[in-house]
């Protein structure tokens, strides 16, 4: 099989690079605007061809991940249009999709294009940050064109799970409204409560400072890149707005419960809150699965190290380990973090037979 891409950044080349590690015979072609992105991809051995446009090379692909920004997404369809071999499927990875279906029914490429929304990322951005873990576990919504037949649907969808990722299939306007919901409003409103803060804080900076885990968990994602939350907002203007008038109501209920002191709305609000937000999976989604503890023990020089080496003696391997010093919503001042659940388990009985207090 070979598979082209057009953009190598944090999605297209963590993209690249699963495919790289679960089918390393699979030809990777790919083209990147910025030559130095190529280069190192060569070097890491992710790409097989590194080309300098987007030409009749690619018609050897059997599929085509269009990785860049929708604007430009629009120019390399009409490119592609005459190259691609029949058969072909072209996808995409951007979070919005009614620009990317009306641009590839214009190019009458509805045959052709299956969209494709791999739910994970970073707030970091490019190539050096790209990972061959990115999508596993993830949520990978799939938008196929109406002409596209229901068998190339089922084996994309395979493929897709061949990544390690979750194909989820949906209609394209469905798909917009839902990450509205629950990916672009939840942006708007993180930006505008660090802006408000910002604006809020004092001169030597003490809500900055003071800033712990709840704050901190709700807005990681304000430091995404502005660009590219800039385009989202603009591609999907009517679906955020309308749920940014149904948020705003919602934030006027809450004002007036706090406002008239009712006791009875605000434990029904945050009840009916905790419920729904209790019944999310760990496992898939937007958000990749975690495998966290807190430890107990004292703030001191050594403990890391100490934690460090009994994980290691006993073979378990740790993703991040470190003290947390500003808490809010977490146990234990040493937090660790593993790859799997295995070296969880394995991390939790090893420091428990130590006689460490774990929280799970």
């Amino acid at each position: 099989m070979t598979v082209g891409f057009i953009g190598l950044g944090l999605i297209g080349g963590s993209i690249a690079k699963t495919l790289r590690r679960v089918s390393p015979n699979t030809r990777i072609i790919a083209y990147n605007r910025t030559r130095s992105v190529l280069d190192a991809a060569r070097e890491d051995n992710i790409v097989d061809l590194a080309v300098d446009d987007v030409d009749k090379r690619f018609a050897v692909c059997d599929i085509i991940f269009l990785c860049v920004p929708v604007i430009t997404m629009i120019d390399y369809i009409k490119k592609l249009k005459p190259i691609m071999k029949p058969g072909c499927i072209l996808t995409d990875v951007g979070s919005t999709k009614t620009e990317i279906h009306e641009a590839v029914h214009a190019a009458g490429l509805d045959d052709h294009f299956i969209g494709g929304h791999p739910m994970a990322g970073s707030e970091k951005t490019g190539y050096a940050n790209a990972t061959d873990r990115m999508i596993e576990n993830a949520w990978y919504i799939l938008t196929p064109a109406e002409n596209v037949p229901i068998q190339r649907v089922s084996e994309f969808s395979e493929f897709i799970s061949s990544l390690g990722a979750l194909p989820m299939v949906l209609n394209y306007k469905e798909h917009d409204y839902v990450v509205a919901a629950i990916s672009h409003l939840p942006h708007v409103v993180s930006a505008s409560l660090v802006n408000l803060v910002h604006e809020l804080d004092s001169p030597d900076g003490t809500m900055k400072a003071v800033a712990a885990g709840g704050f901190k968990d709700i807005t990681r994602i304000s430091s995404s890149s502005p660009q590219m939350w800039q385009e989202i907002c603009l591609a999907n203007s009517e679906n955020i707005c309308i749920l940014l008038d149904r948020y705003m109501r919602k934030l006027t209920d809450f004002q007036f419960a706090i406002r008239n002191h009712d006791k009875d709305k605000l434990i029904t609000y945050f009840t009916e809150c905790k419920d729904y937000r209790d019944s999310f999976s760990d496992v898939g989604g937007s958000l990749p699965q975690t495998y966290r503890i807190y430890v107990d023990v004292p703030d001191e020089p050594g403990v890391i190290a100490r934690a460090a080496t009994l994980l290691a003696e006993n073979d378990v391997s740790l993703k991040n380990i470190g003290i947390v010093h500003n808490r809010d919503y977490e146990d234990g001042v040493l937090r660790i973090e593993f790859y799997e659940q295995d070296a969880l388990d394995r991390g939790i009985q090893c420091l428990e037979k130590k006689g460490y207090t774990v929280h799970k």
